[in-house]
């Protein structure tokens, strides 16, 4: 829905709710999400003059916003995260036994969980929304517990969030969106949270849109106009790069991961284009003289080239053959400056990857030579930070999600989870730490009586303190009884 005018929608909600939302950070997302699709007409699109003629050109371009948002979202939630949910019940709800099934396996969560973060980082935010399907609702409209009702996961970009209020810079209430297209005519479904009396309360409205204006439709069967959740519990949780944003006017929204590197993808693609151009136009070119041409009977111009024979000129034997030849036919071979091109592409890619927070090396063409893991950690170091500064982000988000998708399965599905169960995000950062060098260092920890034998085996065995400690001390027997009782302390 590119061209749909969003300006309705805001008005809307600026007039039942006092938001004070702004046509202008909208804008701003619509520049991020033109630089993630890889094409800003303002820049990438120019005009060359031919003589008389105009010519409308595209500068190539490499994409690299789209890139920098699919690495981040690769590394902050991929297959390898692990959601742990303390009560077993819940956590099968939720993911089932290996998570894959449940809520989220049945929501596709761990790839469409992935593209929002895409998402989030290109728009500045992103939300899960959870909605309620096949639901039972009575005649006044209030939803009826039923173990048929199913739990959604809607996944939007910031084009379709509208904060309504904030606390301490964080979305409290807000609105979303979903606009679909019906026989030609713009339909906008829109799905109001707010906060009364200490519940959530989800409204329900259904727009036909037409005319710049939205007019009111009657909702669809199974749809309630209002729910009150009973409960401070969100249904919905927001996600947002880990930034200060330095914009106005944002009213709790994020600020896409390269906002302020604008200037940065603009000299990336420069120095590509260049790249390109001197490949396009660097073959080599042949000038003929004009006695080395015929002309055909409709009057185009045939080249020696241009016809199956060797022989096309006879030259005098007694003339000077290589002064002839030369002035009879030129080469001209353009200079493609690989090296110097090559050069200008990786230090733009150095600076976007740092203006990004991916570290200046993130994006390196050296010829095919493989970097060791520790020479990645160490010069990537900002990089690391970052990525454990957006962890706390994600984090908090998806323990939202669960949260929320507990509250649901116990008080409408009537399911026996826990929503106060605790919730753990395991994240997989071995592609931005080295961790055989970790785990070095830790048995050298142990060694060193820094760490225990048991938190070292709950870390890197994946055993509860329990299970470390009795395999601690079967180990501890079994060296007594084999006489080894004086044995230096290891790892077992």
């Amino acid at each position: 829905m590119e061209n749909f005018e969003i300006l309705p929608i805001l008005q809307y909600i600026n007039k039942k709710f006092g938001a004070g939302l702004q046509t202008e950070y909208y804008q701003n997302i619509r520049l991020w999400k033109a630089w993630w699709k890889g094409y800003v007409k303002s820049f990438h699109s120019f005009r060359e003059l031919d003589g008389d003629k105009v010519t409308e050109r595209k500068l190539y371009s490499m994409k690299m916003a789209k890139k920098v948002c699919e690495d981040w979202a690769s590394i902050l939630l991929n297959e390898k995260t692990e959601i742990a949910i303390a009560d077993k019940t819940s956590s099968e709800f939720v993911q089932g036994p290996k998570q894959t099934t449940g809520v989220l396996g049945a929501n596709d969560f761990w790839e469409h969980g992935n593209e929002l973060v895409e998402k989030a980082f290109y728009s500045g935010t992103g939300a899960f929304v959870l909605r309620l399907e096949n639901m039972l609702v009575d005649g006044k409209g209030a939803v009826l517990r039923s173990p048929e009702t199913q739990i959604g996961i809607d996944y939007l970009d910031a084009m379709y969030v509208y904060p309504i209020s904030t606390k301490r810079k964080k979305i409290v209430e807000a609105a979303f969106a979903s606009v679909q297209l019906v026989r030609g005519k713009y339909q906008v479904y829109l799905e109001e949270h707010t906060l009364q009396n200490g519940n959530y309360v989800i409204t329900n409205e259904l727009f036909d849109y037409s005319d710049g204006a939205m007019h009111p439709l009657p909702l669809p069967p199974g749809i309630a106009p209002t729910l009150n959740t009973g409960s401070d519990i969100p249904w919905f949780s927001i996600l947002e790069p880990n930034l200060s944003n330095n914009l106005s006017n944002s009213n709790g929204m994020g600020l896409s991961v390269y906002a302020n590197a604008i200037d940065e993808l603009q000299n990336v693609d420069i120095a590509f284009n260049n790249f390109v151009k001197d490949f396009k136009l660097g073959g080599k070119k042949v000038f003929y003289n004009k006695s080395m041409t015929r002309r055909a009977q409709d009057g185009n111009v045939i080249t020696p080239d241009d016809v199956a024979q060797q022989l096309f000129l006879q030259v005098d034997a007694d003339s000077d053959v290589d002064a002839d030849l030369k002035a009879l036919v030129q080469e001209y071979n353009p200079e493609l400056r690989v090296d110097e091109n090559t050069k200008g592409i990786q230090a733009a890619l150095d600076y976007l990857s740092f203006r990004c927070g991916l570290g200046t090396r993130f994006y390196t063409f050296d010829g095919g030579t493989v970097q060791t893991a520790t020479q990645y950690t160490g010069e990537r170091q900002d990089l690391v930070q970052n990525a454990n500064k957006h962890y706390i982000v994600v984090e908090r988000a998806l323990t939202n999600l669960i949260r929320g998708i507990l509250y649901i399965g116990r008080e409408i599905l009537g399911q026996p989870v826990k929503e106060d169960s605790e919730v753990e995000v395991k994240f997989e950062d071995s592609y931005i730490i080295d961790k055989e060098a970790e785990r070095a260092r830790d048995k050298d920890d142990v060694r060193d009586g820094i760490m225990q034998k048991w938190e070292y085996r709950v870390k890197w065995y994946g055993e509860d303190e329990k299970t470390a400690k009795t395999v601690i001390a079967a180990d501890q027997t079994n060296d007594e009884l084999m006489g080894f009782k004086n044995a230096q302390p290891g790892i077992s």
